[in-house]
């Protein structure tokens, strides 16, 4: 079944991505306001887009009926300044009280009962039981449409827990150990990272693209076109793609 994006309603086109584009990490998004109200809240649509400046990424939906800015994309435009907080189970009741549409003269912090501590380069204050916090400096703020804003966000400081990590010279962290949640379809529905498993991302091997030319002429009687890295179709002659560097240790292999 096809969905035309443009026909439905902003309601049905939300259902659709947050009930396919799963599991979602969340950001746990601290804020100041000009008044030093601090804000605290949770949003799935989020994830880091960059290393060179890091970068991360937040879509902030605006105040329904409204259509003006929330607590956190108003203290971000006004201070340029935020903090993204990941969750452990643990802290998944305060997060969830801290969803709630407080009045902006309202702490999160102050109803849900969140722990916090400063942070080195930003106003906004950490989660003190955050496993990791990522202090950030707004890079560019995107109305995009009438709904959303788009935020992009540089990493300045990453906090992570010294019980976290497994060697400090090599990088190497326990993720595992930090229970983090996320969001995956249904409303209230989150998931844990507890059930994974593990492939190890291989080298082009020009003897297979040989083997499956040679199976496609064995069926069709004909040459027979293979397709490249990136989904198109080349010739059976002068295959030539542009290919990518090799990952990294422990980089995701997505296009």
């Amino acid at each position: 079944m096809q969905f035309q994006m443009a026909e439905l309603s902003p309601r049905q086109r939300y259902k659709i991505l947050v009930s396919t584009v799963t599991p979602r990490p969340i950001a746990w998004v601290t804020t100041i306001g000009p008044d030093g109200v601090v804000n605290a809240a949770p949003y799935s649509f989020f994830n880091a887009v960059g290393d060179e400046p890091p970068l991360v990424v937040l879509g902030l939906l605006k105040a329904a009926g409204t259509g003006e800015d929330k607590d956190t994309a108003a203290n971000v435009r006004a201070t340029g300044e935020f903090v993204i907080n990941l969750v452990r189970e643990d802290d998944a009741e305060r997060m969830n009280l801290s969803c709630v549409d407080a009045p902006r003269n309202v702490s999160e912090i102050d109803y849900a009962q969140i722990a916090t501590t400063e942070a080195i380069e930003v106003a906004p204050p950490l989660i003190a039981t955050a496993p990791v916090s990522f202090e950030c400096r707004l890079v560019q703020a995107l109305d995009i449409g009438p709904r959303q804003t788009v935020v992009i966000g540089e990493v300045l400081v990453t906090h992570v827990g010294d019980e976290f990590i497994s060697d400090p010279e090599q990088l190497h962290f326990d993720t595992p150990s930090m229970s983090l949640i996320g969001r995956i379809h249904g409303p209230g529905n989150y998931v844990r990272l507890t059930d994974t498993f593990t492939m190890d991302r291989g080298a082009f091997d020009p003897d297979r693209l040989a083997a499956l030319r040679q199976a496609d002429d064995a069926e069709s009687g004909q040459p027979a076109a293979i397709s490249d890295q990136d989904g198109g179709l080349a010739p059976t002659a002068g295959i030539v793609g542009d290919g990518e560097p090799a990952s990294q240790p422990g980089q995701a292999g997505g296009r």
